[in-house]
This record gives C-alpha cells, sequence and structure tokens, in this order.
C-alpha cells in the first residue's frame, strides 16, 4: 500500500493543531451584522507571513476586508480554496457553551465552529502542511478568504471579484455539506425569484366594509393564484441535471421525507415571507404589500417562471408587482473533473458515499460560477450551524484537511485523464454544460 504524501502524514501528526487553530479562529467575534473582520484578518496575514506566504488585502469598506493568499504549485492550474470569516450573530444567554470557542472532548463548541471558520483552520492546517515539508503542490492554491457572506453583502465576495478577480480552473468552498454519516458535495444551486407586490384598495369605516375595497383581500387573492399555479407547474429536466434531481431528492429523503424532496426539485417553491397592510381594526385597508421568495432548479429558465407570474399578477385589479430580484441556478457538471475529484477524494477519506446533489438555496458558490470558475461546496460538520451551542468535531476538522491536501493531486489526474464516474443517465457531454448565467431585474411600475 502506497505511504501517504507527506502533507497527509504531516496533518495527521499535527491532528490537535487543527483544533487550535479552529479555536483560534472561532476566538475572534465576527458576527454579521455588524461583520468586522480586521482583527481576524490581521491574524491571518500573520499566519500566512510565518509560513513565508505573501498576502493580498482587497476590500471596499475597510472593516470587512477580504485576504487572498497563493502556494504556487507545480503545473499551470489553479485550485482556490474559499471560505468566510463572518458568522450569524448569537445571543449567550441562550448558549449552554462560551460562543466564542470551548473544547469538551471531542468537540469544539462556537459561533462559527462549523460554519464555517472549521473548514478555513483545515485550509489553514493544509498551507502549513505544505510549506513545513517542502513539498509543492500539484497546482497552485489559492486560499481566498472573504468577509460579509452572512447577509450576502457587496463587500465579501463581490468586491473580491470585481477589484481582484479569482482566475481559477477550480474552487471548493468550505460550507458544511456533511451531517453525521451523509456526505455530500453540493454541484448546484437554484434560482430565486424575490418579488415585492403592492395592492391599492379603498379605505372604508370597518362597520361597513362592502363600501370599500380591502388591499389585503386582493392582495392574498393573487399571492394564492401565484402559489396554486407554480403548484401545477413541472420541471422538464435534461439527462444530466435530471441525474442531479434524483441524487438530490436520494439525499433529502431522509431528512424531509420522498415526497418533499421531490417536491423540491420537481416544481417552483414559494414562500410568502411578508404581508402587510392597514393600521387599524376598523378600517378598511387602502393598501397591503407582500414579498414572496420563489426557488427555481438549477437548468431552468429563471425568467420563463416569472412571466408566467407576472401573467397571474395581471389578472389581478389593483396588484402590481413593485420590484423583482431575480437569479438563474447555476450547477456543475456532476460527472466533470472538479466533482469526480472531490467526491473520490472524500469517499476515500470518509470511507461511505459521498451524493452530489443541490443545495436548496445559493450564495457564493453561484458568485463564483458566474464569474466562470468551476465551484462545488465541501465540508464535514455537524447539523447545528447557526443554532445555539453549534459546534465541530476533531474528526471533522482533520479530515477536512485531509481532503483539502489531496484534491490537488486528484484534480489533476481528474484534468488530464477525463474520466467520469458518475451516472449521467446517457448525457453527452454537451447535455451536461454548466449554466453560468444570472441575471437581477429591478422594475416599477
Amino acid at each position: 500500500m502506497p505511504s501517504d504524501p507527506p502533507a497527509v502524514a504531516y496533518l495527521r501528526e499535527h491532528r490537535e493543531d487543527i483544533v487550535d487553530l479552529a479555536a483560534t479562529l472561532v476566538g475572534h467575534d465576527t458576527q454579521n451584522p455588524p461583520g468586522d473582520t480586521r482583527e481576524l484578518a490581521s491574524w491571518l496575514e500573520s499566519f500566512f507571513s510565518d509560513l513565508g506566504i505573501e498576502t493580498e488585502r482587497v476590500a471596499s469598506d475597510p472593516t470587512k476586508p477580504n485576504l487572498v493568499a497563493t502556494l504556487p504549485g507545480a503545473t499551470d492550474r489553479t485550485l482556490v480554496l474559499l471560505g468566510h470569516l463572518d458568522t450569524v450573530p448569537f445571543e449567550a444567554d441562550e448558549w449552554t457553551r462560551d460562543p466564542l470557542g470551548e473544547r469538551e472532548g471531542n468537540r469544539l463548541y462556537g459561533r462559527g465552529a462549523t460554519d464555517m471558520k472549521g473548514a478555513i483552520a483545515a485550509m489553514l492546517a493544509v498551507a502549513e502542511a505544505y510549506v513545513e515539508t517542502g513539498t509543492v503542490p500539484a497546482t497552485d492554491l489559492v486560499f481566498a478568504f472573504v468577509s460579509d457572506e452572512e447577509v450576502a453583502g457587496k463587500a465579501g465576495l463581490p468586491t473580491l471579484l470585481d477589484r481582484r478577480g479569482l482566475s481559477a480552473d477550480a474552487c471548493v468552498i468550505g460550507e458544511t455539506t456533511c451531517e453525521g454519516d451523509r456526505h455530500s458535495v453540493t454541484v448546484a444551486d437554484r434560482g430565486s425569484i424575490w418579488l415585492e407586490l403592492e395592492a391599492t384598495g379603498t379605505a372604508a369605516h370597518g362597520s361597513r366594509p362592502m363600501l370599500g375595497e380591502n388591499a389585503i383581500h386582493r392582495l392574498y387573492r393573487a399571492v394564492s393564484d401565484i402559489e396554486s399555479v407554480l403548484g401545477d407547474y413541472r420541471f422538464e429536466f435534461d439527462p444530466a441535471v435530471r441525474a442531479l434531481v434524483e441524487e438530490s431528492v436520494e439525499y433529502y429523503a431522509p431528512q424531509f421525507g420522498a415526497d418533499a424532496a421531490r417536491e423540491l426539485f420537481e416544481r417552483p417553491t414559494v414562500n410568502l415571507g411578508v404581508l402587510s397592510g392597514g393600521d387599524r381594526v376598523n378600517v378598511v385597508p387602502a393598501a397591503a404589500r407582500a414579498k414572496l421568495d420563489i426557488r427555481v432548479t438549477a437548468g431552468i429558465d429563471t425568467e420563463t417562471v416569472l412571466d408566467g407570474v407576472r401573467e397571474v399578477v395581471a389578472g389581478h385589479d389593483g396588484v402590481e408587482i413593485v420590484d423583482a430580484d431575480w437569479s438563474v441556478g447555476t450547477f456543475e457538471d456532476p460527472d466533470g473533473p472538479l466533482a469526480n475529484a472531490v467526491g473520490s477524494v472524500a469517499e476515500s477519506v470518509t470511507g461511505g458515499r459521498v451524493y452530489r446533489r443541490s443545495a436548496t438555496g445559493g450564495g457564493d458558490a453561484k458568485r463564483m460560477r458566474n464569474a466562470g470558475v468551476p465551484t462545488v461546496e465541501f465540508g464535514l460538520g455537524t447539523e447545528t450551524a447557526h443554532a445555539a451551542d453549534e459546534f465541530t468535531t476533531v474528526g471533522a476538522l482533520a479530515r477536512n484537511a485531509e481532503v483539502y491536501a489531496r484534491l490537488p493531486d486528484e484534480l489533476l489526474r481528474q484534468f488530464d485523464s477525463g474520466t467520469r464516474t458518475f451516472d449521467s443517465t446517457g448525457a453527452s457531454p454537451a447535455g451536461t454544460t454548466p449554466s453560468r448565467r444570472g441575471r437581477r431585474e429591478n422594475t416599477s411600475r
């Protein structure tokens, strides 16, 4: 049996050091809002400097910097390991552990432990392992750490892409995609439509409602019709996306139930997130507003779905769309070099099946794909992201580091071999071309 590569052997010998790195990261309070990551960015700069690796700080908001560090490789291929430095807020009195880090046995508690400072610690450990063993990675390794991700802010990855760019053959984002014994690599996200609807009516006294026109009623009837029409809408997928959908349904079925998991991807989902109108119980409301979150599976034209919604709204007097913000879902070939490389390495490290599935939402992976960089998400962790007493485990930290350390060699092998391993149900390479088209629209009428 061949021996482990030097970097992997180093990581196994320094397992506790990875935990210490994670504890240090969690110890920096980067709750967003306000999302101030300056101190953590400065610490990261010192970490890389000690390894002899130069860093570049890119910022549009000085309190929310982004950091890039490059470890040169043996070929002209480039792999980006990307993570976000900010976390969601926490209420300390809701925790039984220290939200800024507490170790107990195999667990490291703290805000960001699994989302996603644990994965960043693993990436830092990989950089250290290559440097300390004098090993040159098979590809350039670019470590990109961004701010403002938790609020989808422009100071984070959008600023980094606009002001510096990230040119690479592949990118792996360290979001937790594995929970317990269920492992996956996320190769797709869903498109979204965020709609704001406005309804107008005629005010009247609440004792004589028939003399007025209730704007809330008008609005709710329109929303109900949108839900009904989209509930009957069924997507048609090309073979590659169909394979991806089936794999996603199989992954989510134990958690959501088989029927709900299939509905999640077979048709648009609609969430009425905001409904407001009226200010007194004894007055017929003359105005009302609603905000809808509609999600669409990758490979489906989001604008076609939006056009259908427009038709529904046009059939309701006094109701109009006052704002629409939309994007197209993106995906990587589930049988392409990147998905195969991550899936293969992760299976060898975890010893279990690694699903290739779609995320239910979308984030920085979508931005990277739309920037032309093939991107997936992979990270071992726990189901406690954003929860009180969030934690990760020593095993998850160590195995994340090993996966990331092994990726350059396997990625280069996949690029060179062109081997395909995933069941794409007979799809040709042309049929599995990822969609990297995204668009935003704002209308007011």
